[in-house]
């Protein structure tokens, strides 16, 4: 802009992928949301959930020729344990007639091992043990815009056709601790550190720049596993998150799967009841002189966001598994449809690494005009006025990150 503003007053979308808001009276921080991924992951060769023993019988059959070293033992004639008399003669009979065994039969013992499956989007620690996902995950959200002015602000320096890009990149990372209470019911804690970049890159004018850093989100919950047999597994979750200076979220989480040889087909639903510690959220620059600001929503205490969607987890082989889900959601002043792909590698019982990646594929922020506001009171605007709009294209959010997670 021709009229050099320092960020200062800034919000990322609020995200579909990570929907979580951050808002202080002019708008939102960037945040991610604490999707605790939860409920058993337990597999085993064929059946899922289950340890068990599977006996097999199999015969071997001999040629009549391995007869004599098949017990590792000849007849004697001594010994009337292998030797069948001929019914015809009496006991005094010397000729014996000796019936050779040409097969056998052995019992096979296998055991199926259970194991569960880290990474599965139902993992949950059984009574008395713990779960531990530390995420670290990299986050971006951006759009272009351009300005439209309907209100005059100041003839020298009109805002109209002024076009440039806002993006934010972000470095999370999170910690989602839970505990097995019982085999049905777990409590979870998390935390979350962001180190945040944003940017309005102006077309004809000087970058508008900002950075944070901090301990921004932390929360408690419960877990509670519904069902679990060999063919139905469901899971619910409500918890509490506070985003620093931002605001409170209240989150239900439900999830139901079908198991299939070795996959589980689930469907997801999720909502938030949010409020906000200001009463608009957006993005926004500011100078000593004036301050712009583009909002999502004004008069908006609070906000209700909910999304659903379809996944399939399968198990590849012993060691690897793969994760994909499709969700969509609407997030207040948006509405959003994003893919998610995973992949995870499990050793062992009690460790595994879980790498994924999310992008949104479609955005009705795409196109939209949201109201602009402008503060200068050089020219008499004391205070955030409309002064027209800053019309949204190509909107795009994206997540790729790795997960290390325990067992204990």
């Amino acid at each position: 802009m021709k009229k050099q503003l320092s960020l200062a007053v800034c919000a990322a979308a609020l995200l579909g992928m990570t929907p979580a808001v951050a808002a202080t009276n002019f708008g939102t921080r960037a945040g991610s949301s604490a999707d605790l991924t939860s409920g058993p992951a337990t597999r085993s060769n064929e059946k899922v959930n289950y340890s068990k023993y599977q006996t097999r019988t199999t015969t071997k059959t001999y040629e009549a020729s391995d007869a004599g070293n098949l017990y590792y033992a000849q007849p004697s004639q001594r010994s009337a344990l292998y030797k069948q008399y001929d019914a015809a003669n009496s006991s005094s009979a010397k000729a014996s007639t000796r019936t050779v065994r040409t097969t056998r039969s052995e019992t096979v013992v296998n055991k199926l091992t259970r194991k569960y499956y880290l990474a599965h989007p139902f993992f949950q620690p059984l009574k008395g043990k713990f779960g531990s996902i530390t995420d670290l995950s990299y986050n971006t959200n951006s759009y272009d815009l351009t300005l439209n002015q309907t209100y005059a602000v100041d003839s020298e320096y009109p805002l109209t056709g002024h076009k440039g890009a806002w993006d934010m990149s972000q470095i999370s990372i999170k910690e989602d601790f839970s505990y097995g209470v019982t085999d049905q019911f777990a409590i979870m804690g998390m935390l979350r550190y962001d180190m945040s970049d944003y940017k309005f890159d102006w077309e004809n004018a000087p970058d508008d720049k900002m950075d944070d850093s901090g301990l921004n989100l932390w929360g408690l919950g419960v877990q509670y596993r519904f069902v679990d047999n060999a063919k139905w597994i469901g899971m619910a979750s409500a918890y509490f998150q506070q985003q620093k200076d931002i605001a409170n979220n209240f989150v239900l989480d439900l999830k139901a799967g079908y198991k299939v040889a070795r996959s589980t087909i689930y469907g997801l639903g999720r909502a938030w009841y949010v409020e906000f510690d200001g009463d608009a959220y957006g993005n926004g620059v500011t100078s000593d002189a004036a301050t712009m600001f583009v909002a999502y929503a004004t008069n908006a205490d609070t906000a209700f966001y909910i999304e659903g969607g379809l996944g399939v987890f399968s198990v590849l082989n012993e060691d690897w598994t793969l994760n994909l889900e499709a969700v969509y959601g609407s997030y207040d002043w948006h509405n959003q449809a994003s893919i998610k792909g995973a992949i995870g590698w499990q050793p062992g019982d009690n460790f595994a690494l879980n790498l994924y990646a999310k992008t949104s594929f479609y955005d009705s922020a795409d196109d939209k005009d949201l109201d602009l506001y402008w503060m200068e009171p050089a020219v008499g605007l004391n205070a955030l006025t409309e002064v027209g709009t800053a019309k949204i294209t190509d909107y795009a959010e994206m997540s790729l990150g790795v997960q290390a997670i325990l067992y204990f």
